[in-house]
């Protein structure tokens, strides 16, 4: 009797320990009773929230989930523009169980096997958002509108996983490597004829300014020499006039003091030395001492 009662008390703390269960933060629970998920009287399934929570030991099963938003980075995949052209994308995936029952149903509980069918939806999506824009389209500004597009798309179509779909984001688009390397340098050879064009203009550009400098220049220097001239010749002539006048009021004396000059640009130096006739003309006014050559 006494062994009996022990083996009653040990199969009850058993009992009662398996009976419970704790939901840790970030997760919920639903439990499997008979193979099926326990639903309320109203039929919705039964979840449990964080906290310790209690079953019936042996009939129910806990399933416990992963309720946190999910990343799913997903690798590059080829997707085909409006003309044709390929691109290779990348983008990543929000996503959170919405429905637990029926996330558990269709994926087994399985994050893995939950990813590829969510990738196969959205990238459903992706395709159809992309098939529809060019590439010029997508680049010059789309984006945005092409990611509300595929996650619209994808979300109508994720519901039957379970699941919410709380974003969808292209990170990076490039072309296949194939066709990356003829297009960059069809674009370098385009980029190198548009840059020649315009170091050609701007080369005749500048020819023509100089030239155009240059003949004004030329028109300047010619009318700077020419009032030069004038201004040179208009000095002269009055000098000579000048001349002019003074020999005629006093030619003697006009003479006399050139000669003085003369004598004294002559003799300026005690070096210089002079050959010349004694009577020559050059002594006038030495030979005499009245103040007259004469």
């Amino acid at each position: 009797m006494k062994n009996f009662s022990i083996i009653l008390i040990i199969t009850v703390l058993i009992l009662s320990v398996s009976s419970m269960f704790v939901v840790k933060e970030g997760q919920r629970g639903i439990v499997m009773q008979f193979g099926k998920v326990k639903r309320d009287d109203a039929g919705l399934t039964v979840v449990y929230q964080p906290g310790l929570q209690f079953k019936l030991p042996l009939v129910e099963k806990v399933k416990i989930l992963d309720a946190r938003i999910q990343t799913l980075d997903e690798a590059a995949v080829r997707f085909v523009t409006v003309e044709k052209k390929d691109l290779m994308v990348n983008s990543y995936i929000k996503w959170k169980i919405d429905d637990f029952a029926k996330y558990f149903l269709t994926t087994g509980a399985l994050k893995s096997q939950a990813e590829n069918l969510l990738k196969q939806k959205v990238n459903n999506g992706l395709r159809t958002a992309f098939g529809s824009r060019t590439i010029a389209d997508i680049v010059s500004g789309e984006r945005n509108e092409l990611m509300a597009q595929a996650m619209e798309q994808a979300q109508i179509s994720a519901v039957d996983l379970g699941i919410e779909i709380v974003d969808v984001r292209v990170k990076q688009i490039n072309l296949p490597t194939e066709v990356r390397h003829s297009i960059f340098q069809r674009m370098r050879a385009e980029r190198t004829a548009v840059a020649k064009e315009h170091r050609s203009q701007g080369n005749e550009q500048a020819e023509i300014l100089k030239a155009n400098v240059d003949a004004k220049v030329t028109v300047m220097l010619a009318e700077a020499e020419k009032n030069a001239l004038t201004v040179r010749g208009q000095g002269d002539a009055d000098a000579a006039k000048i001349y002019s006048e003074t020999f005629k009021k006093d030619a003697e004396f006009y003479a006399f003091v050139r000669s003085l000059e003369a004598y004294t640009n002559s003799f300026r130096s005690k070096s210089d030395i002079m050959v010349i006739q004694p009577n020559s003309d050059f002594f006038n006014y030495m030979k005499v001492s009245g103040g007259s050559k004469k």
